[in-house]
């Protein structure tokens, strides 16, 4: 039991999210190696640095990625991807859109 404590204590944690991962399973800053980001941190920070960016900016693009941006933020402050059934296919579904 202890050994299994000390091994999940070696192991490094993302920045953002706190979690335990392998070595592997983070990316790492270019020049800040000592900062890790597991993937789902990583996706979301690219959906954060993307709608910063086009904010102001009425491309295709930005047009397009808004409605879908301002939907996934109705659904986190209403906690649905929390919910057993419907939480599952949200998640999901948020997988594969932009």
């Amino acid at each position: 039991m202890a050994v299994a404590a000390q091994e999940e204590a070696q192991r490094p944690t993302c920045w953002c999210c706190g979690n335990a991962f392998d070595e592997h399973d983070l990316t790492r800053l270019g020049t800040h190696p000592e900062v890790g980001v597991c993937a789902a941190c990583a996706r979301w920070l690219s959906r954060r640095a993307r709608s910063t960016a086009d904010a102001d900016v009425h491309t295709v693009g930005a047009v397009v990625h808004r409605p879908f941006a301002a939907t996934r933020d109705l659904v986190v402050r209403a906690g649905l991807q929390d919910w057993p059934l419907l939480g599952r296919v949200v998640r999901r579904l948020d997988r594969h859109l932009p």
